[in-house]
């Protein structure tokens, strides 16, 4: 059974940082496009970044210069460095594995930015 984890989340000052992971098990790591994506209370789930196999790069304009993602295949595991946080970054952060066959989604771990 395919899982991925998400650790790393917690609580955070505005301006401080936070770094991600997911470990993604029974799957060849290296065929997936990984992704973390976030879902703030009442509003849609939203792309943040991806990382091809390749190691090519997407962020979205919220986030551009703040946050990093990066995958580490030899661990099956991308992270997502994220610096300078605010408050509108609080959310349920999830990873998502993408191939043409099928994708797979971690839990998600909560990132709460708060004064």
């Amino acid at each position: 059974q395919v899982q991925l984890v998400e650790s790393g989340g917690g609580l955070v000052q505005p301006g401080g940082s936070l770094r991600l992971s997911c470990a993604a098990s029974r799957i060849i790591f290296s065929m997936y496009i990984m992704g973390w994506y976030r879902q703030a209370p009442g509003k849609q789930r939203e792309l943040v970044a991806t990382i091809t196999r390749g190691g090519s790069t997407y962020y979205a304009d919220s986030v551009k210069g703040r946050f990093t993602i990066s995958r580490d295949s030899a661990k099956n595991t991308v992270y997502l460095q994220m610096n300078n946080l605010k408050l509108e970054d609080t959310a349920v952060y999830s990873c998502k594995a993408e191939s043409p066959v099928r994708d797979y989604w971690g839990q998600g771990t909560q990132v709460t930015v708060s004064s």
